[in-house]
């Protein structure tokens, strides 16, 4: 293990200890930073970024961390690059108290978590794959966070080199790590007035190679049912439940559709949350696919079902509400060619194959890309993410840390 795999290592394991986790409910609500605690992680970024002697350093009064590193003398006028990655954790499983474990050398054999979980490589390609390499899981009681503190501690460690380093020549670099991003508002106040960049990339993807330029189209419906209350024993026959309503509505959502039957390029319907009593009752529903046209129809489909819930439930009444969350990205992509063709040689130029895969999921870099900036994802090393199973690789760590260096020398051609 070299110099930068150790200090990568060392911020990973820092950066993970600190819990992150974000309120989807809170962040709907407006509140950013949904969690008060991203806020102790922005704090030592912050310090950390002055150590290393990146400059124009602070923290947003939403909790973005921004900084930059100046070009290298007589490359002032090359373009500004950015690198994005999110600080908060996804509230599937618990981030607090993370106690990550670390495999030097891994030798491929079942790895025992507490409370009975296991990582084994018979059920896990990618762990298998691993073979050799310094894997780092939880303890089993928590996710790990490596989505997405593997991308933070790759940028910072990258960050350091490049400053350290002035024989690597660059133009301006901006850094920027955001709040919210699991609950899909990370992008809500991000600084654009400071950005001057025109062109950014995401450290927040998986396996070793992973280039991804498009993404889920993403809505989120939220179906409320009113019911008429009344005694159960006099309920005949105008009793209605808000809680058999909104339970039949998820039954006709089809089962060929949902996440765990789908994958590559095909959509789904996800309930995500079922809540309420006899006279009222909701279902949060999140809506995703590749194309808008495909999109369209599976929202017209809820509105089908919704309308196929009232009329079977006479004096009952349901109301849909659609929000879009993001788009796919990939138009974008497509008008500016070299933001992508930069990545693919940065990746060719630390010796890897560039593999490309829709991401069945979104980042603050689609946002990005919506809102004018073009920002492809890169990958961390990261894998099982929202999980207790949730691993990473400092191999593949350290390679996407290269890949920052590649960059910010491409840029400066």
């Amino acid at each position: 293990m070299n110099e930068t795999e150790k200090a990568l290592l060392d911020r990973f394991v820092r950066y993970v200890k600190v819990w992150t986790t974000s309120d989807p409910e809170k962040a709907d609500a407006g509140v950013i930073p949904s969690s008060e605690n991203q806020r102790d992680l922005a704090a030592m970024l912050k310090e950390e970024l002055t150590a290393i002697g990146a400059q124009d350093v602070m923290v947003t009064d939403h909790n973005y961390v921004c900084a930059r590193i100046p070009a290298s003398a007589g490359y002032e006028s090359m373009p500004s690059v950015g690198f994005l990655a999110h600080m908060d954790t996804a509230s599937d499983v618990s981030g607090k108290d993370v106690q990550p474990q670390i495999y030097e050398n891994y030798d491929g054999s079942v790895i025992q978590l507490k409370d009975g979980f296991t990582l084994d490589p018979e059920k896990d390609a990618f762990l298998k794959m691993a073979v050799g390499e310094t894997v780092i899981s939880s303890d089993g009681t928590t996710l790990l966070g490596a989505d997405d503190k593997a991308g933070i501690a790759e940028i910072m460690t990258a960050a350091a080199e490049i400053i350290s380093h002035p024989e690597i020549k660059h133009g301006p670099v901006e850094i920027i790590f955001s709040p919210d991003e699991e609950t899909g508002h990370g992008m809500d106040f991000v600084p654009l007035d400071w950005m001057q960049s025109k062109q950014c990339y995401t450290f927040d993807g998986g396996h070793i190679g992973e280039v991804e330029c498009e993404c889920f189209t993403a809505w989120k419906s939220e179906i409320e049912f009113t019911g008429i209350s009344k005694h159960p024993g006099s309920a005949r026959p105008d009793f209605v439940n808000a809680v058999t309503m909104a339970s039949a509505f998820v039954n006709l959502l089809p089962q060929n559709e949902a996440p765990e039957a789908t994958d590559g390029y095909l959509g789904f319907y996800a309930p995500m949350g079922i809540s309420g009593e006899v006279e009222k009752a909701s279902v949060a529903l999140i809506v995703r696919d590749f194309t808008m046209e495909n999109m369209k129809r599976r929202l017209a489909a809820i509105d089908a079902f919704a309308a196929a819930i009232e009329a079977k439930f006479p004096g009952g009444k349901v109301k849909v509400t659609h929000t879009k969350q993001y788009l796919n990205m990939k138009e974008k992509l497509d008008e500016a060619p070299e933001v992508l063709d930069k990545l693919v040689r940065a990746v060719k130029a630390v010796g890897v194959e560039p593999v490309f895969a829709p991401i069945r999921g979104g980042t603050d870099g689609s946002r990005l890309t919506e809102m004018g900036i073009p920002t492809p994802n890169m990958y961390t090393g990261g894998h099982n993410f929202h999980s207790r199973f949730e691993w990473c690789s400092l191999n593949q760590m350290y390679s996407a840390e290269k890949v920052i260096v590649a960059l910010v020398g491409l840029w400066a051609e």
